[in-house]
C-alpha cells in the first residue's frame, strides 16, 4: 500500500498501526500528489491511501492525474467531517473508497482489504448532501434518476457490493460462479445507470435500495 499524506506524524502513526496486521504492508510514503504519482509508478501498490487536503498538489489533483493517465490503482480517501465538497469531487474523480480520519484500525484495514480485492468501501457517515450530489453527477438531477427494478438476486449482490465484497467473495457467499457474479454486477450497474461499483452503491443508497 502507498500512503500519501503531508503530515509526517500521521503517516508514521498509520504505518505503525498497519504494522500490527499480517496482510497489509506500507511499501512507500509520499507527502503530496506529485510525489504520490511518482511512487505509484515506481512501487505499483495494490492500494493508495490518500489524504485530500495537502499543500501544492493535493489529493484531488492526484486522483485526476491517475484517471487521466489511465493508471488502474484503487484509491481509498481519508478526509474529515468538513470535507463534503472534496469528498464529492473525489468520488467523481475516481476514488473507490471513503473513510473519515477518526476510523478504527479494523475499519481502516477493512477498507484497504476491500479495495485490494476489487471492492469498494464507502463509510456510512457520508452525508446525505454529498450522497445526493454524487449520485446526480455533473449533468443530471438526482430527482430525475430513474432506477429499473432489481431482481432479488441482484439486490443480494448489490448489498454485498455495498459491504465491500469482491466478485470472488460474493460468489463464495451466494454459492455462484464468479462469472455469474460478474454478469449480475454488470446488470446492476446498467440498471442503476452507474459508471462503477462505488457510484452504484451511492445511487442505491440515494434510492433507498439498501434500507
Amino acid at each position: 500500500m502507498l500512503l500519501v499524506d503531508d503530515q509526517t506524524l500521521v503517516r508514521q502513526g498509520i504505518r505503525s498501526l498497519l504494522g500490527l496486521t499480517d496482510d497489509v504492508e506500507v511499501v512507500a510514503e509520499a507527502d503530496d500528489g506529485m510525489s504520490g504519482l511518482a511512487a505509484v509508478a515506481e512501487y505499483r501498490p495494490d492500494v493508495v491511501l490518500l489524504d485530500l487536503r495537502m499543500p501544492r498538489h493535493d489529493g484531488i489533483w492526484m486522483l485526476e492525474a491517475l484517471r487521466d493517465s489511465d493508471v488502474d490503482v484503487p484509491v481509498l480517501v481519508l478526509t474529515t467531517f468538513d470535507d463534503d465538497e472534496l469528498v464529492l469531487r473525489a468520488i467523481r474523480s475516481g476514488a473507490k473508497g471513503y473513510l473519515l480520519k477518526d476510523v478504527t484500525l479494523d475499519q481502516l484495514v477493512g477498507g484497504v482489504r476491500a479495495l485490494a480485492s476489487g471492492g469498494t468501501w464507502v463509510q456510512p457517515a457520508i452525508t446525505d448532501r454529498v450522497l445526493r450530489a454524487a449520485v446526480a453527477g455533473p449533468a443530471a438531477d438526482a430527482d430525475d434518476v430513474r432506477v429499473e427494478s432489481l431482481t432479488d438476486r441482484e439486490t443480494e449482490v448489490l448489498r454485498l457490493l455495498a459491504s465491500g465484497y469482491s466478485n470472488r467473495e460474493i460468489a463464495d457467499v451466494l454459492f455462484l460462479a464468479e462469472g455469474t457474479v460478474k454478469n449480475h454486477v454488470s446488470t446492476v450497474l446498467l440498471k442503476l445507470g452507474a459508471r462503477d461499483r462505488t457510484n452504484a452503491v451511492l445511487r442505491a443508497l440515494q434510492q433507498g435500495l439498501l434500507g
